[in-house]
């Protein structure tokens, strides 16, 4: 099985923190969407089995028309073979999702919305200059539930001036809302964003760390309360609503991934196309894909297993590492994991390493200590 995940880069505005690649004019969306089944054409020998899930990313995939969502599903339902209980995901803003919107997406192929509410507060929504209200964050969910089952909102937390019980409102909300499925991300200042430059000038408070790991706490105990499983470190789901998507990433499964600055993987090598709207489109209309290719080594295969598998509830399988990448690997795994099991920050049973409670909001820096790095 794979995956395919479109990039749509177009955003209404830009993010304060955001610093994924989008662009806020969308003069070019018609030549962008003709440059994306384009690259499906031309790339759609990369795929050589069933595709069980799809996903739309942005940007805001919300922004596309029904005629324009429609064009780039005739091309991935007639060239590549989509399994009948395939999971469609689509990003979609709050202040999209009108009744007519979830009208025309349900009566299309997707059958998954993520919803990036961020909050259900207006101060929090403005410092981040999110394009929605909390009004709409609100009647976006309720409306969405009458057209769709399988529905994720994205929450942020650790954003400055929130409180912890503002944080426990905005989590009560988000269960009162009853959806299945809730990813959760500390907010992070990445470089050349708005939101570092706030930061540095004073306008905005840092964000602070520790604040960011009592929230992450208070999540873990109220979701895990009503219900829902932390099956990886930002994601929180009810039995049977684990993203497919998503898990099949942290599985390390192939995906193709189309549209600017789209990675793919394949199991030995990424890809990754152009951070450039204009350049994207012009490569496409020639016939050439933008892209750079990495061949990945055995240590770098390893390490990304680690990575990944760290932040899921599954947790390592040392029989797996040996299988995949020799007994020089498991050796080494095991060793290099003595001292944060004896930390009590790794778990270990059933010839497996997981992530303790201990060590949870520490999972990428622990999977570092893990890694193979050549002498």
């Amino acid at each position: 099985m794979a995956g395919i995940y479109a990039h749509i880069p177009f955003c209404k505005q830009a993010c304060h923190y955001c610093d994924f690649h989008f662009s806020t004019s969308v003069k070019k969306k018609p030549e962008m969407v003709e440059a994306i089944c384009k690259e499906l054409l031309l790339r759609k020998q990369e795929i050589s089995g069933d595709v069980d899930t799809i996903y739309f990313g942005g940007g805001t995939p919300s922004l596309l028309s029904a005629e324009e969502l429609q064009q780039i599903f005739q091309v991935i339902h007639s060239h590549f073979t989509v399994v009948g209980n395939a999971e469609i995901t689509l990003e979609a803003n709050p202040d999209d999702l009108s009744e007519e919107k979830l009208k025309m997406l349900a009566a299309s192929s997707v059958n998954r919305l993520s919803i990036g509410v961020q909050s259900f507060f207006e101060e929090d929504l403005k410092l981040m200059n999110r394009a929605h209200n909390a009004d709409e964050a609100l009647e976006s969910i309720r409306l969405a539930k009458h057209y769709f089952d399988n529905i994720s909102i994205d929450l942020i937390y650790g954003i400055p001036g929130m409180s912890n019980d503002r944080w426990q409102e905005n989590l009560q909300i988000a269960l009162d809302l009853n959806v299945p499925h809730i990813s959760s991300y500390a907010l992070t200042v990445e470089p050349k964003t708005t939101l570092k430059s706030l930061i540095e000038k004073g306008k905005v408070a840092p964000v602070e760390e520790e604040l960011a790991k009592e929230q992450y706490e208070i999540m873990i105990n109220r979701l895990s309360a009503a219900g829902f499983d932390n099956y990886e470190f930002s994601n929180f789901g009810k039995p049977g609503f684990f993203s497919r998507n998503n898990t099949a990433y942290w599985f390390g499964k192939p995906y193709l991934g189309i549209g600017p600055s789209a990675h793919s993987f394949d199991g030995f090598q990424r890809k990754w196309n152009i951070s450039n709207n204009t350049l994207y489109i012009k490569a496409l209309q020639k016939g050439e894909i933008p892209a750079e290719v990495e061949e990945l080594s055995v240590a770098d295969r390893y390490n990304e297993l680690v990575m990944t598998r760290l932040r899921t509830s599954w947790g390592i399988s040392v029989d797996e590492v040996e299988r995949s990448f020799g007994k020089k690997y498991k050796d080494y795994l095991l060793r290099e994991a003595a001292r944060l099991i004896e930390d009590k920050l790794l778990d270990w049973s059933d010839n497996r390493l997981q992530v303790s409670k201990k060590g949870k909001f520490l999972s990428d820096g622990i999977a570092a200590e893990l890694f193979w790095v050549e002498a």
